[in-house]
């Protein structure tokens, strides 16, 4: 949830509130449980919206690190093979050919 949504959010609970206490039918004490019940709903929405949320950006971690072991095992072999042809062609070049093979 993003800013934009979590203040319109507490902008809509006020406004419910608000409008609740003026056309309550009930008496002070039931109106002020049925707020004090509301308000709780509101706080585990909040707990389950943050969890989420959580749990999102652990999955969007994850996947990055997955990712990027990925790529780095890519990088390594890339650079063995490197390594690999580079030896190979020092050998052909420093090493002379064996005597006697010229014809």
């Amino acid at each position: 949830m993003d800013k934009d949504g979590l203040a319109n959010f507490f902008l809509g609970l006020g406004i419910g509130v608000g409008i609740g206490l003026l056309f309550a039918p009930k008496s002070g004490e039931e109106t002020r449980d049925i707020l004090l019940n509301k308000a709780d709903e509101g706080k585990e929405y909040l707990k389950k919206q943050t969890l989420g949320l959580r749990d999102s950006a652990g999955d969007l971690a994850d996947d990055l690190i997955e990712k990027s072991k990925d790529i780095i095992g890519k990088q390594k072999a890339n650079l063995n093979e490197a390594i690999a042809a580079g030896k190979q062609a020092y050998r052909e070049k420093v090493e002379p050919a064996a005597p006697g093979s010229a014809a």
